[in-house]
């Protein structure tokens, strides 16, 4: 009962953290891109940790369906940080080359 009851509680902590590294990473104004990425970096550490205590959840009260033993890896929280991680890295490259070349070819031709 408590180990489900910690199993849901902490999938909901991994979502909350992933979302922190999301907002972090692309809704801060006024910040520059090199201060967002240090800052980012330190809230991914931190997801990790949650996620793999997620995982580690899962491990616990998972069921085999005839395997031998689910690894933490193969866990719902780890895979939804691992494709998070990805979507994160690959937006933030994207606006970030976005914002050096781009931007100022359009603040260029304002009155």
């Amino acid at each position: 009962m408590f180990l489900e009851l910690g199993k849901v509680l902490s999938f909901f902590l991994c979502i909350l953290s992933l979302c922190d590294v999301m907002m972090n990473a692309f809704f801060i104004p006024g910040v520059r891109w090199q201060d967002r990425l240090i800052v980012t970096v330190g809230r991914i550490v931190f997801a990790a940790c949650i996620c793999v205590a997620s995982g580690i959840f899962f491990t616990l009260t998972g069921k085999t369906h005839g395997r031998a033993e689910q690894s933490v890896a193969s866990t719902l929280p780890m895979q939804m940080f691992f494709w998070t991680m990805v979507g994160v890295v690959l937006l933030f490259a994207l606006s970030w080359y976005l914002d050096a070349y781009y931007v100022p070819l359009l603040w260029k031709n304002q009155p």
